[in-house]
């Protein structure tokens, strides 16, 4: 075959195949199911997590807890631990015996409790994750990259529920605490407090945040791992045919 007929049926197949590039490169930004994945998952996981608030504060301590902002700020003003108090003594609610059990708590700082009293500096931390979030979806994801979208929308989700928590109330609202009691051996206590594996309460915004990180890391991996490495391999092998070009 000449080398005018081998262009032609190689100019012919990428035409062929074009069609389906162009729609995988689409922007998802300019994606109509793009955007719909993101905004089902985004306004789902934030009505999940507000409704399970909502539900828990209202039958977990035997009776509602009913919280104002102004309550919350006139006692983080003083002391941001002290914001505690608002939540009646109450036993945890078991769901599962040693894997899950639903106990209220007001945490005034971030995830886990971490930076007491630093509202603002969260809420600003917060809105600007939002705005990293939409950039990704913009500019670093395409129109078929449905994973992907997804996970930014559990993250939009779960980002926007502890931020309505923190400007409607002053504080975010937690209740979930897995693995309650399960210490570590030895006494050993890395984190602190009576060696347990985790003594934390967070929600489900908080859950949802993990999930859409595991979903973008795997998302990734996947990407990476597909990447075609056939051009290297052209390459080379044309770098190998160069020397017998002169004497065809």
């Amino acid at each position: 075959m000449s080398e005018s007929a081998a262009s032609t049926t190689t100019n012919e197949s990428q035409g062929e195949r074009s069609p389906g590039k162009s729609s995988r490169s689409k922007s998802a930004w300019k994606s109509k199911a793009a955007w719909f994945t993101l905004l089902v998952v985004t306004i789902g996981s934030l009505a999940v997590d507000l409704g399970t608030k909502w539900l828990a504060f209202k039958s977990i301590a035997g009776r509602p807890v009913v919280l104002t902002r102004e309550q919350v700020l006139s006692l983080a003003a003083d002391n941001p631990r002290l914001v505690g108090t608002l939540v009646p003594p109450h036993e945890p609610l078991t769901i599962i015996p040693n894997v899950l059990d639903l106990t209220l708590v007001l945490n005034p700082g971030a995830v886990f409790g971490m930076g007491p009293g630093k509202r603002w500096f969260f809420i600003i931390f917060t809105a600007i994750a939002l705005f990293f979030g939409m950039w990704m979806f913009a500019k670093w994801t395409r129109s078929r990259d449905t994973v992907a979208h997804a996970a930014i929308g559990l993250l939009l989700g779960g980002g926007l529920g502890n931020l309505y928590d923190r400007l409607m109330l002053g504080c975010v609202r937690d209740f979930l605490h897995p693995l309650p009691g399960l210490k570590f051996p030895n006494g050993w206590k890395p984190l602190g407090g009576d060696g347990q594996v985790w003594p934390y309460v967070s929600n489900v915004a908080d859950l949802f945040l993990l999930i859409g990180i595991g979903m973008l890391l795997v998302f990734l991996w996947r990407r990476d791992a597909s990447q075609p490495r056939g051009p290297k391999v052209a390459a080379k092998g044309e770098a190998a045919e160069s020397p017998s070009a002169p004497g065809a």
